[in-house]
């Protein structure tokens, strides 16, 4: 049988205030028209659909409408919740997603209990047992009180012991006959960050090894990280990595989807199919002089620009009038009086509110990782979209 694999899409995200629907429409698109192509027997979407646990009508019509769209190619389509998305709503909605035939799962289930999505390949014939994990806060597996009492190893075994139970559990769904197959959203051992994830919810701290799927599966759908990556493991384990770069911090990655085909005897053969729609970020340096002779060759790509020469007035002002792209302006540091951040100083706003907080640690001589940790799931407590 055959599958496609992708995960992250981050439906709804903004980018410096740049709303990039029509670019995530076009996308998802080229997504449908892949797996048609292809004639998959399942899509499966391994979390991170939206952006925020809050998205817009029209991000939520957008991921409807692909969703629909890719059920009416034939194939089943198997969608789970990512730390971006909201569980309990996931969950509201799956009576109607099944009416749609489409799976829909917010929280971790027994095998028995909708853990496992069985179904028999339409190409084939063959059973396919999908074991789906959806995001498992560190919150659910590590009490807040075991934060200050723990040491930061304790809390990270505690997380990982827990995720293991859940996996040991749902695979007493899969069967020797069948093709069976895990996805899940979550950080692997070893994983590389594609750069526009959520920092407290990606943390290394909370992580499984690769080991903990043991070597049944014949291949396991990552979601969380937006690098294209595979692990090392007893069985094909696999990030499909974001199909559009989130965030500059991702210019350098390359999308795609994973066309899998795996048989109840045979190892899974993946194969990746770039994705060719989303638009370029890219970050550049320079004079305004030198960048208003290379913007021909910018075309649409949306810039993050780096000026090499001294700030004024109306510096920012001739970039964006030069660039309109330019989502993003900064002085490059050579030109700054000074690369430290200060309380109240117009330099803080070149560092991020974690450095910022590692700055003020510094100077109190506070000196304990977990502080950190505490600080990074407050920040995205009051920042996600449902604070």
């Amino acid at each position: 049988m055959k599958f496609l694999h992708t995960s992250d899409w981050h439906i709804g995200k903004t980018l410096k205030g740049r709303s990039r629907l029509e670019e995530q429409t076009t996308v998802l698109r080229e997504i449908h028209t892949i797996a048609r192509d292809h004639a998959v027997d399942a899509v499966l979407i391994a979390g991170d659909l939206y952006e925020t646990s809050a998205p817009s009508a029209e991000a939520q019509q957008l991921v409807v409408s692909a969703l629909l769209a890719l059920k009416r190619t034939g194939a089943e389509v198997i969608a789970i919740a990512g730390n971006h998305d909201h569980a309990a709503t996931f969950e509201a909605y799956r009576p109607l997603m099944r009416a749609a035939g489409i799976h829909w799962i917010g929280r971790p289930s027994p095998a028995d209990q909708g853990g496992v999505v069985t179904f028999d390949a339409r190409s084939t014939g063959e059973r396919v047992n999908v074991a789906v994990l959806p995001f498992l806060s560190q919150r659910y597996a590590v009490k807040a009180a075991e934060l200050l009492t723990a040491t930061p190893a304790e809390n990270a075994g505690k997380y990982d012991q827990h995720v293991r139970d859940i996996l040991t559990s749902l695979k007493s769904g899969f069967a020797p006959d069948a093709v069976n197959i895990i996805m899940a959203h979550l950080t692997v051992t070893g994983g590389k960050f594609g750069g526009g994830e959520r920092d407290a919810q990606s943390i290394f701290e909370y992580h499984v090894p690769a080991y903990a799927f043991g070597d049944d599966p014949h291949y396991v759908a990552l979601g969380h990280l937006h690098r294209r990556q595979s692990l090392p493991a007893a069985c094909p384990v696999h990030y499909s990595g974001s199909p559009i770069a989130v965030d500059f911090g991702e210019e350098n990655n390359t999308s795609m989807v994973l066309v899998v085909e795996a048989t109840p005897s045979t190892p899974a053969k993946i194969t990746e199919v770039p994705l060719t729609s989303g638009r370029r970020l890219r970050t550049v340096h320079g004079t305004l002089a030198e960048l208003l002779g290379q913007a021909s060759s910018f075309g649409d790509d949306y810039l993050r620009v780096y000026v090499r020469e001294p700030s004024r007035a109306g510096l920012v002002d001739d970039v964006h009038e030069a660039l309109p792209n330019a989502l993003q302006v900064r002085i490059d540091p050579e030109f700054t009086a000074t690369d430290r951040p200060r309380a109240g100083g117009a330099s803080t706003a070149q560092h991020t509110p974690g450095e910022l907080f590692a700055a003020y640690c510094a100077v109190r001589d506070v000196v304990d990782p977990r502080v950190g940790e505490l600080f990074a799931r407050l920040h995205d407590d009051v920042t996600s979209a449902d604070a």
